[in-house]
């Protein structure tokens, strides 16, 4: 097995951040949501009435100083724009003219961007007003649908509608590993420990990738026949998740021994009912947001401590045990279940055939290929809601127009944006689920979103 390395860093809250960073374009004045004048509703800059600017100068300071927080949105407009993260300001645009831009990703440094076209990569630096890439990776035939960087940089992985797995040496733009699936491949992320690739493809497929050994070490089927649209790893390595066309989500525990990595299925239920477009463990493993086609980003609990969950789970075991002893009480039922059933069967035997043709049900003879895995509630997986048979939902994110295609969660767990053929994108307080800021821009839908905002590398 290659070597594993796991990486961390300390979380900076969102918003602490923002106030520290968050300049007007003169970088005469910061943006403070802690200071209580307010601003004038008319203002066009792009911040909610509710907003305020701390008035005071600010020392000059070098631009790379400034971008503690790097969001970046693109999409099917050929553009990718920079935001002030709190202002709702447009600091930077880069032209993308080759083709819409399917996916973003910063490098933990936050030295460099990825954009992810139609059939390549282009790297842009982020420090730099240069707003030609730094670097092309040319080689797939087809759109690229993700991209992700090893944790110091060195080498990136994309994923494309050609059928490859490709990862990349980012110092060289030289391709170092090609990997075939028989579909074309929809998502691919990094495991923690650097040393294995997971990709979801359009055949259902879930794989597991080693990159010590060049080889595939495990392939899951979470459902047949139905493509899988996202896949995403817990940062500690625990938990696998995965979401396709249906709207179901998928879940594993993600087992580590010393030369193994063991995928043990926790837990299954339907998040939406459209396209299940993006799957995204938070920071801290606490909590999985879902995009979809229904208009909609839903964020699900998975902390067992978590006390709504707690309490309904109690309550559900209360009135469980209220039906039993009630029903130990209640006399016998008088035996007519048969009868009836009787009267049904003769019922259907006494119409004309081609009637009976339209009551009859068939049984089909499963395919002969790999059958796919049962999911059942684990005692060491996420709390589940008896009443729906899902993760407890803490939030829905209702207000987009329009498909909601992918999601950023900030360092602390404790926001997330979201991008949508609406053409915007929304900074969302998770604790309350109101908008904290709506970023205009775009012409064309919003597919794609990236943001950093951790204190150091990660």
């Amino acid at each position: 097995m290659a070597e594993r390395r796991l990486s961390s860093s300390a979380p900076t809250p969102l918003i602490e951040e923002l106030e520290l960073t968050s300049f007007s374009p003169d970088g005469d004045t910061l943006a403070s949501s802690s200071d209580r004048e307010t601003l004038n509703p008319s203002d066009n800059s792009g911040l909610l009435p509710n907003d305020v600017f701390l008035r005071r100068p600010i020392p000059s300071l070098p631009p790379a100083s400034r971008m503690s927080v790097i969001l970046c949105t693109a999409g099917y407009d050929h553009t990718i724009r920079f935001w002030e993260a709190l202002s709702g300001i447009c600091s930077r645009t880069i032209q993308h003219p080759d083709s819409q831009v399917n996916r973003l990703c910063i490098t933990p440094d936050k030295r460099f961007l990825a954009a992810a076209g139609h059939n390549n990569v282009k790297l842009f630096d982020i420090r730099s007003t240069n707003p030609n890439p730094v670097m092309t990776f040319e080689g797939h035939t087809n759109n690229i649908t993700g991209v992700a960087f090893h944790c110091e940089g060195k080498w990136m992985v994309t994923s494309s509608e050609d059928g490859t797995v490709k990862v990349w040496d980012t110092r060289t733009g030289s391709l170092q590993r090609n990997y075939a699936h028989r579909a074309a491949v929809n998502d691919v992320v990094i495991h923690p420990n650097q040393g294995e690739l997971i990709s979801g493809d359009r055949a259902g497929m879930v794989r597991v990738w080693d990159l010590g050994e060049s080889v595939c070490t495990h392939q899951l089927i979470p459902e047949d026949e139905a493509p899988v649209l996202s896949v995403s790893v817990a940062s500690d390595g625990s938990l696998l998740c995965a979401g396709n066309k249906n709207g179901n989500v998928y879940i594993w525990r993600m087992a580590q021994t010393e030369d193994t990595t063991r995928i043990i299925p926790i837990c299954t239920f339907q998040a939406h009912k459209d396209y299940l477009n993006r799957v995204l463990l938070s920071p801290d493993v606490k909590h999985l947001a879902t995009c979809s086609a229904d208009h909609s980003a839903k964020v699900w609990n998975l902390d067992p401590e978590y006390e709504p969950a707690k309490t309904a789970i109690k309550e559900w075991k209360e009135r469980q045990q209220n039906a039993a002893t009630d029903k130990t009480n209640e006399p016998a039922p008088t035996p007519t279940e048969s009868l009836n059933q009787s009267r049904d069967l003769l019922r259907i035997f006494d119409t004309p055939v081609q009637d009976r043709d339209l009551l009859r049900i068939t049984d089909t003879t499963p395919r002969d290929e790999t059958p796919q895995q049962t999911f059942t509630a684990q005692p060491d997986g996420p709390p589940m809601n008896p009443a729906t048979n899902t993760l407890f939902l803490e939030t829905t994110l209702p207000t987009h127009q329009r498909w909601v295609w992918d999601c950023a969660f900030s360092a602390d767990s404790a926001y997330l944006v979201t991008v949508s053929s609406d053409h915007y994108a929304r900074l969302w307080e998770l604790s309350t689920g109101n908008i904290i800021r709506q970023y205009s821009g775009h012409h064309r839908g919003a597919v794609c979103v990236a943001l950093n905002d951790y204190s150091e590398p990660r």
